[in-house]
């Protein structure tokens, strides 16, 4: 199905220039947290695979594709060569990287999905994969990185319900059997779009009602999630 929706070409292109962004952002966080070299490049290659090795594990599509293609492989080092002798130019191009960031967080939530479906599972499961597809690298990422995933971050601007919103477009589109180029391209643009909104506006999810908590907001880093 997936290759129905896009050319072997394209969807390789695309899959490389989301991979890069994500592995951007990996680098960028081992910089903040004055991580050598190998650190960097380790956070770049797990933010920009993990999520896509954690799906293709459980749907049982092995060897992964991060392990048969090279590119795969090689695009989150050099991002890290990027990042480890530009970093302050990098970062002042922030905004746009987030913007990347945004545009992969769309494609990979209905990728994701998509292959999920392919190999047997369910509506609901397939679009579990595709969010886990989607944020995955960027949990992993934290959790390496010592801190509180951004995902579970109050003081975040949304960033999983995007990933959830095209997902669900693509198992509803999937079950009215309306799957097709346009409408998985209207479920890319719409994640897409939903996560620009909520770094422009700052939407974010609602804590608990009435909760007696102290905790206060942390100023944000410019870290894609």
């Amino acid at each position: 199905m997936l290759h129905d929706l896009f050319s072997p070409s394209v969807q390789h292109t695309l899959d490389l220039i989301g991979i890069f962004v994500f592995a951007i952002s990996g680098a960028l966080l081992g910089v903040r947290k004055n991580f050598d070299v190998f650190g960097m490049a380790v956070l770049a290659e797990v933010t920009a695979l993990g999520g896509g090795l954690l799906r293709d594990l459980i749907i049982g599509a092995v060897p992964p594709a991060a392990f048969t293609d090279l590119g795969y492989f090689v695009m989150p080092l050099v991002a890290t060569v990027l990042v480890f002798f530009l970093h302050p130019e990098v970062e002042r191009t922030q905004t746009a990287v987030n913007v990347f960031d945004a545009a992969g967080l769309g494609l990979f939530c209905v990728t994701g999905t998509t292959k999920a479906y392919d190999y047997g599972l369910g509506l609901t499961s397939s679009a579990a994969l595709g969010l886990a597809t989607a944020v995955g690298g960027g949990v992993l990422r934290d959790v390496l990185a010592n801190e509180v995933p951004s995902l579970l971050r109050w003081d975040r601007d949304l960033y999983a319900v995007p990933a959830i919103v095209g997902s669900a477009m693509v198992v509803l589109c999937i079950r009215f059997d309306a799957l097709n180029a346009f409408t998985s391209g209207a479920a890319v643009l719409t994640a897409f779009l939903l996560r620009l909104l909520a770094m422009r506006y700052h939407w974010r999810a609602p804590r608990a009602w009435n909760r007696r908590s102290s905790a206060r907001e942390e100023p944000e880093k410019a870290t894609a999630q």
